[in-house]
């Protein structure tokens, strides 16, 4: 079983960004429980724990302290941005990053641009407490600019939303090497032909159509009450002849 920690930034006292009607907090929270509801329904093996399921505050050290003492498989730090000129998306690992979390920002940037386009701002490092102080692969990510008007507009539709949700779900199935859940596929009950008798019953059938008691037509159709009356004032015929 594969443990995913996902910590949706800021909360509660801390919005994070503000801009065009847009808190930071908000999306991160949206998106983190978006990842989680589509990684564990999709994917078998993996559970996901978050730093926070509501809009509550937390400290940076209770984030990572949780994180690691659950001994997850990576964390991923879910961001908006602000102040970027043309906006669009980019991710973070620390500057000194283990191959672990370097190969996780891989493949987590490589899906998301992927789903969601727009402008790339690349693979970055800095020394940013989620990623440093987390002993697991660790990655933050910035989720378009909450005071570009043209980001803010895509923030405020669901189907973006939910390309960022895929995208992080795609990242870190890929670099887990998850595997997806098998539906049962449900037999398709085959109609027969209500005209033609089932094999075990076609002498019967024959039988009782050449004394009278059924006409021959529609040996597979259901019977009504008024038809099984029928077929009985017959058999009383029969045996009283």
């Amino acid at each position: 079983m594969k443990t995913v920690w996902i910590d949706a930034g800021h909360g509660g006292k801390d919005p994070g960004a503000v801009a065009n009607g847009i808190q930071e907090k908000d999306i991160a929270l949206k998106v983190s429980l978006g990842i989680k509801q589509r990684l564990e329904a999709v994917y078998e093996d993996v559970q996901v724990l978050l730093s926070r399921s509501t809009d509550v505050f937390l400290e940076l050290r209770d984030r990572t302290s949780k994180a690691n003492a659950a001994g997850a498989d990576l964390l991923v730090s879910i961001h908006c941005n602000a102040g970027g000129g043309k906006g669009g998306f980019e991710t973070f690992r620390y500057t000194k990053a283990s191959q672990g979390s370097i190969k996780l920002q891989e493949a987590l940037h490589k899906a998301i641009i992927s789903k969601l386009g727009g402008i790339d701002r690349g693979q970055k490092a800095e020394n940013l407490h989620m990623v440093r102080e987390s002993k697991m692969p660790a990655v933050l990510t910035e989720n378009l600019f909450v005071d570009v008007g043209a980001n803010a507009d895509q923030l405020k539709q669901a189907s973006v939303i939910d390309a960022i949700i895929d995208g992080h779900v795609q990242g870190i199935a890929s670099y887990l090497g998850l595997v997806k859940k098998v539906k049962e596929e449900k037999p398709v009950a085959q109609e027969r032909d209500i005209n033609v008798p089932s094999k075990w019953a076609e002498t019967t059938w024959k039988e009782v159509t050449e004394k009278g008691y059924f006409d021959g037509k529609r040996p597979g159709a259901t019977v009504t009450r008024e038809e099984l009356g029928a077929v009985v004032s017959r058999l009383l015929k029969k045996v009283e002849s």
